[in-house]
């Protein structure tokens, strides 16, 4: 026994010695990274545990993800010359995710079967694989294959680990209240931010948010994705008065900062959202909808050379004055961020005429587009190397870099994502739990036509919220009517 406990004090001493010599290591060479100016070593430790939470719970880390996504940096802040890129935290932990999420479903190989085999799922794997396929014939192949890694490891945190997570539905509460209060940081340093230079300044908002957000647009478009989703949680907390109060204090928030973007496209979004949300609620059926809306086509294709002479006629360029800003939106004829969309769309779509079928290959459209501007169409805040961005659209995008069946991919991916939440919204009116499946379809909707406008499925902001709304409304539909909360649930659950 003695020998026992000398052995074990003794192990305890390497132990003590072992962790006072690490940290002297730590800080010697933290020291002298710090002194030639490279602070980030600095964040090793945080690191570290980090990467220690993941390895023992998969779901603590995934909200940990969550909240760190808001306040995220690009690795390009800290480094502007390096070739790579990666939101930190954010990026590396969802790698260690997506790793560690593979291996445990190769060795236990429990993952529940529909899951997998759920419209959405199955939608989910056309836009993978189709991207996959136009990375191998890529124009720029390690471009593609860095851009399709990129989407892989949002896609398994944010999609297919957390439909496992949301499957208790308080699940999405918190994950979608962190990420959400994670966001009143950003927002209070943007106001305060732009405040300084006038909260009326339209140009000052465009880098308020700057370094969490790159410019307004993508601002504006969370803002918006959030809205309807914080809406839906202050009207539903009824329980905790104060939780509701803080909730819709937050809405307000939102709102005001929603407003100061300046983001015409986020405002539209959520327009378009709202009247979605009226028809739902009164029970306007589909067909008068579809009615309505192969009339409104009619009448527009009618009318479209008129349509097209009113629109040059506007020459209101973005503005302070909101309803200026407002009428900007139709503006093609001088506003200078309208017209260089058309010149990126244009570009877009004769690359895409140069190659209709596999396209250029998944993230190569700001390395190719340079050559397929016209003259005509460039404008003062164009570039003739074409190093200034994106296609700033989500479907029109995909059309050049992956051709026809990537554009349709997507679109596939969100109609089966509105069928599946907005058919479980109408079939489970009475469920406690159905009005999450209508708040995140029309979350998701927002960013679908903010998608038209602008795309940001890039970024961890964008992503956490894109495929974790479709997470949720795949999670209710399996998971979430009364029928199935019961054996099977708990089956699927071991």
């Amino acid at each position: 026994m003695p020998e026992k406990g000398l052995s074990m004090h003794g192990s305890q001493a390497i132990n003590k010695w072992l962790f006072f010599g690490l940290s002297v290591l730590f800080i010697v060479v933290n020291s002298i990274f710090t002194f030639y100016g490279y602070y980030v070593f600095s964040l090793l430790p945080l690191a570290f545990l980090l990467v220690l939470l993941a390895f023992f719970s998969l779901e603590k880390i995934f909200f940990v993800i969550v909240f760190f996504v808001p306040v995220s940096l690009q690795l390009k802040e800290f480094y502007p010359d390096l070739g790579l890129n990666l939101y930190l935290p954010t990026e590396p932990l969802l790698f260690l995710v997506m790793v560690l999420f593979l291996v445990k479903l190769l060795l236990e190989k429990d993952y529940p079967k529909k899951i997998l085999l759920h419209p959405v799922s199955v939608a989910v794997y056309f836009n993978l694989v189709w991207m996959a396929i136009t990375s191998a014939s890529s124009s720029l192949p390690l471009v593609s294959f860095k851009f399709l890694l990129t989407r892989l490891w949002f896609v398994t945190g944010f999609y297919f680990l957390a439909v496992l997570i949301f499957r208790k539905p308080d699940h999405f509460r918190k994950y979608i209240m962190i990420y959400g209060f994670s966001m009143v940081i950003v927002i209070v340093y943007a106001l305060i931010n732009h405040a300084q230079h006038g909260l009326i300044n339209q140009k000052a908002a465009h880098g308020a948010s700057d370094p969490f957000f790159n410019d307004h647009t993508s601002y504006g478009a969370i803002l918006a994705m959030l809205i309807p989703v914080f809406t839906g949680l202050g009207s539903r907390m009824k329980s905790n008065i104060y939780l509701r109060v803080i909730l819709w204090m937050t809405v307000i928030l939102y709102l005001v900062a929603i407003t100061f973007s300046y983001s015409r496209a986020a405002w539209l979004s959520l327009i378009v959202a709202f009247l979605v949300f009226l028809l739902i609620k009164f029970r306007i059926k589909f067909s008068l909808i579809a009615l309505t809306g192969i009339l409104a086509i009619l009448i527009v294709s009618f009318y479209w050379g008129d349509i097209l002479m009113k629109l040059e006629k506007n020459r209101q360029d973005s503005s302070t004055s909101f309803s200026e800003h407002v009428q900007s939106v139709s503006n093609i004829s001088t506003d200078a961020s309208n017209l260089e969309r058309i010149n990126r769309w244009t570009s877009a779509l004769r690359m895409f005429k140069e190659k209709p079928f596999l396209g250029w290959g998944p993230g190569t459209y700001m390395f190719q587009y340079a050559g397929f501007q016209s003259s005509r169409e460039k404008t003062i805040i164009s570039t003739n190397f074409g190093d200034r961005g994106n296609s700033h659209s989500e479907y029109i995008g995909p059309l050049a870099e992956s051709g026809v069946l990537g554009a349709l991919s997507f679109v596939i991916l969100l109609v089966t994502t509105f069928v599946t939440g907005f058919r479980y919204y109408n079939r489970n009116r009475g469920n406690p739990d159905a009005w999450i499946a209508l708040v995140a379809s029309l979350g998701l909707l927002t960013y679908a036509v903010h998608g038209f406008l602008n795309n940001f499925l890039d970024t961890d902001k964008a992503s956490a919220l894109f495929w974790g709304y479709m997470a949720v409304i795949v999670s209710l539909d399996l998971y979430g009517t009364p029928e199935t909360e019961t054996a099977e649930n708990k089956e699927s659950a071991k």
